[in-house]
């Protein structure tokens, strides 16, 4: 049997007319870049999120980028954050001028662990960015409790976590800035690259909106050294139509990883996922440990079965940040998840059949 970690095509297949058609009113206006279709996601974001606006953006990635800059991070400054994560969390750090900051994850969840950035906090610290890492969120409260102890803005990295929920609140809406993006891969996933800022802070986001555009208040005067961060209205039609979908998707996401859990129940040298009870994951990413990870890998690609490691090397051990001095051993949590983690094909038009199968392998390996 073949089980593929993603199948996009049948997703789309599913809602191919309703898409091709936004996508077609885009090209019949000729308004590609930040048009109409763009306010409109905007709109429908902040009101998903529950946040005052919400600011379409290129990327994910330039999500975090213009945030920083929104906030005045720049060299010199000192960013803590979580060394395992995507590389765009910290990369951004770095191309703002600022440093960052590594502190250790918590051994369960994987997310950031909030007992550990007080002991961070310096008087260059301007920033604090917690990661919603595989669609759960990290503990918000105790992280806003240190930032606002310290008056510093949080940026949530929800790149993974659209619709994920912490006590009852939306990824995103509970730091200064929350960065959303909607790389094809997503829960909600664009037609290529695009990303989303969402606040509670309008003023904030009037700037953003600003900085977007290469600083220009109106046109050919430059408040700001910005950037080009639009996003494509081609890519927002295409978003709206599947925001529909969205709460449905995830949903069979959660069933999905339940029924994981209940199949590897019985394999002591298996971690499965683990959720805080006042957490809603969206199961963007489907995350076992074992042992053996990596010829636990090639067996699974051998009997058909597509997974992926996220991520095999900590960001404090990437050769790009060796001059921020840290050593092998400095974030043991970090470490040893980079060496144990897979991930399983969790995508919600998987069948039970196919979920029942890539446990049985599992099983079959593991014995």
């Amino acid at each position: 049997m073949e089980v593929p970690l993603l199948d996009l095509k049948a997703q789309f297949e599913t809602i191919r007319q309703e898409v091709l058609a936004a996508i077609e009113a885009v090209i019949e206006t000729h308004q590609y870049c930040n048009g109409p279709p763009v306010r409109e996601l905007e709109r429908l974001l902040a009101e998903y999120c529950g946040c005052a606006a919400a600011v379409g953006v290129s990327s994910g990635t330039d999500a975090l980028l213009c945030s920083l800059m929104a906030l005045g991070v720049g060299a010199g400054d000192e960013v803590i954050t979580t060394p395992y994560t995507f590389f765009a969390t910290a990369g951004a750090v770095w191309r703002v001028g600022a440093r960052p900051v590594f502190v250790d994850v918590e051994p369960d969840t994987l997310n950031i662990d909030p007992s550990k950035i007080e002991p961070a906090v310096t008087g260059k610290t301007k920033a604090i960015i917690p990661v919603h890492l595989f669609g759960q969120m990290a503990e918000m409260d105790p992280i806003m409790a240190v930032a606002n102890r310290h008056g510093l803005p949080v940026i949530e990295d929800a790149a993974q976590a659209i619709g994920a929920t912490y006590k009852g609140r939306q990824a995103g809406c509970i730091g200064t800035v929350g960065c959303l993006s909607f790389y094809p891969s997503k829960n909600l996933g664009a037609m290529g690259d695009a990303g989303v800022i969402v606040t509670q802070d309008p003023k904030l986001a009037e700037k953003i909106a600003v900085l977007r555009v290469h600083g220009e208040s109106q046109r050919y005067f430059h408040e700001y050294v910005g950037g080009n961060f639009r996003m494509d209205s081609i890519q927002a039609a295409a978003l709206i139509v599947k925001l529909r979908y969205l709460d449905g998707w995830s949903a069979k996401r959660r069933a999905h990883a339940a029924r994981y859990d209940e199949l590897l129940a019985d394999l002591e040298a298996v971690r499965t996922p683990v959720t805080r009870e006042h957490n809603g994951s969206n199961f963007y990413q489907y995350v076992i440990r074992a042992p053996r990870r990596d010829e636990l890998k090639a067996f699974l690609a051998r009997q058909g079965v597509g997974t992926a490691i996220y991520y095999p090397l900590s960001l404090h051990q990437q050769a790009c940040f060796e001059s921020l001095g840290y050593q092998k051993g400095d974030f043991p949590h970090s470490e040893r998840a980079a060496a144990e983690t897979l991930a399983l094909p969790v995508y919600p038009e998987l069948t039970d059949e196919q979920i029942v199968y890539v446990a049985g392998k599992i099983k079959q390996f593991m014995s």
